[in-house]
């Protein structure tokens, strides 16, 4: 799973690094894939992702001819299921009931539940090997900051993988982010990598 919107948010040295070592076969959960050459779209442009689950890539049209190719498998999930599908896997449950995507092709092959005469398709978690996310501020135990809209999908997927690796802008002694502050406590994070300045 990796953060960001367009770009916003993404923890651009860890995926230079994944590019540079020749990261091969990465199945990526994400909101979108970018542009070309600007956050995940330089792990598509590089050919390390064999598959995307996001909620759009029409700002990618390299991913679009890669899906077009066979070169990629692209799941597309509605923005809102995305997330809740994340969230869900992070806390352990079972899937999410939404009404998003009855009666399309987004309904194919999902169970569909009856909830007082109401139909909702179950649409099953996500959790991965891996979260990378970009925060503003990490401290020395890992609790992580955000800023404006850079937060986007980046506290939710701290929750759903078993390594979160975290690139702050900048790595501050303990007791210097005020505890209400703190938007991914350190408990979650595993790695901190530091953005050079």
């Amino acid at each position: 799973m990796i953060g960001g919107f367009m770009g916003v948010g993404t923890p651009h040295r860890i995926i230079d690094a994944l590019v540079a070592r020749g990261a091969r076969g990465l199945t990526v959960i994400a909101n979108d894939t970018a542009f070309p050459a600007i956050g995940i779209g330089k792990l598509i442009d590089a050919g390390c992702a064999s598959r995307v689950i996001a909620s759009h890539i029409g700002t990618n049209p390299i991913t679009q001819k890669k899906m077009i190719a066979g070169e990629i498998t692209v799941e597309l999930v509605p923005q809102g299921t995305l997330i809740e599908r994340i969230r869900a896997g992070g806390s352990g449950l079972g899937g999410v009931l939404t009404p998003t995507g009855l009666g399309t092709v987004v309904e194919d092959g999902k169970p569909v539940i009856d909830v007082d005469g109401v139909k909702f398709l179950l649409e099953k978690p996500l959790r991965a090997d891996f979260a990378l996310l970009h925060a503003h501020d990490a401290d020395y135990n890992g609790n992580l900051t955000y800023r404006l809209t850079a937060a986007n999908f980046n506290p939710i997927i701290a929750f759903a993988a078993e390594v979160t690796i975290a690139e702050p802008l900048q790595i501050v002694p303990v007791g210097v982010i005020p505890p209400d502050a703190v938007r991914t406590p350190g408990v979650l994070v595993d790695h901190l990598v530091e953005r050079p300045h």
